[in-house]
């Protein structure tokens, strides 16, 4: 099952709104075959493990692994559980159950009429931390939110002024491309745009763009980097002084349109409308080793907000925080 997870991350960016989901099939304790959903609306991670299978006769006697419940329900692609039932495999191993209504049990259900044996909830947390999008996505009913942000060590976002200034470390920076690639949007506020005239594309890294969003109150002119032809980009209107009002209106479109997640860059007004309106699943805080002694004031933690993990990066001390859970 860890073999199953290493391969679903090899979707990150590439297979939303869909899960990210991996496959092994083992014989005699080797494994003989494996895959992942490579791209939305291709072959899921089953098909790809079964077709790579060499010798097809020993899929009777195998045991499959899978992240996530096998899809029951003709999409873009035909059930994976309808696969695994022709293919007769002896026995299906499944991280977590699948909570989208159209699969839901459905497959398990299937897998268990046909006489394979199951077993559910192998590397189970893992497995749902894995597709965290996707089940906040349904179950919330909005995207998954990251609130990511560099400060000084003193808690200062940028000096006084309008000029762009880096704080992070070039590491740090690569490392928020590579999330950007991971994130189906991102999201900044206006005046952002105004102070850094950001791009907010994954240049440095190999990976898809996101789709890029500026909260405004008043429409920005076209000059702006952000209207370039590298990615497509939408302005998102609320009333003035009324943000975190406007948020779950927002937040609620998107879901509509199936933006599964979302990663928030700036600036200081618009974390603060998420953080108050209770709306991120994920903070990550960069912390630089210099002070700014006055300047743009980085947020403020939440009091509910866990340590789950901290990291040097580049210099830079990564933290990555969680809401508690009531």
């Amino acid at each position: 099952m860890q073999r199953a997870i290493e391969l679903a991350r090899l979707g990150t960016g590439y297979v939303a709104p869909n899960p990210r989901v991996g496959c092994v099939v083992v014989y005699n304790n080797q494994i003989i075959g494996e895959g992942w959903h490579r791209q939305y609306g291709h072959a899921h991670a089953e098909v790809n493990a079964i077709a790579s299978v060499k010798n097809k006769a020993l899929l009777q006697e195998s045991t499959v692994y899978v992240t996530l419940e096998p899809c029951a329900h003709f999409g873009k692609t035909p059930p994976c559980s309808l696969l695994l039932v022709a293919s007769k495999v002896k026995r299906v191993v499944i991280g977590t159950l699948d909570p989208f209504a159209l699969v839901a049990g459905k497959g398990l259900a299937q897998l268990e009429a046909a006489g394979i044996a199951t077993c559910v909830g192998v590397l189970e947390s893992e497995c749902k931390y894995l597709n965290r999008r996707f089940f906040t996505f349904l179950a919330e009913k909005r995207p998954y939110i990251i609130l990511k942000w560099a400060q000084s060590a003193d808690g200062f976002m940028a000096p006084a002024g309008n000029a762009p200034y880096w704080i992070s470390s070039s590491e740090s920076r690569l490392l928020t491309h590579r999330w950007r690639a991971s994130e189906a949007a991102i999201l900044v506020g206006a005046r952002t745009v105004l102070a850094d005239d950001p791009e907010l594309t994954t240049r440095l890294v190999d990976g898809p763009n996101p789709l890029r969003l500026v909260l405004t109150h008043a429409p920005l002119p076209n000059h702006h980097r952000l209207f370039d032809a590298q990615a497509p980009t939408e302005q998102l209107s609320y009333k003035k002084e009324q943000l975190a009002i406007s948020l779950p209106k927002i937040l609620n479109s998107l879901y509509e349109r199936n933006v599964q997640s979302l990663l928030v860059e700036g600036g200081a007004a618009t974390f603060q409308a998420f953080l108050e309106s209770g709306n991120w699943d994920e903070i990550r805080r960069i912390t630089a080793p210099r002070l700014l002694s006055a300047g743009l004031k980085a947020p403020e933690l939440p009091s509910n907000a866990i340590l789950t993990r901290e990291e040097a990066i580049g210099g830079d001390t990564l933290g990555y925080y969680i809401p508690q859970k009531p």
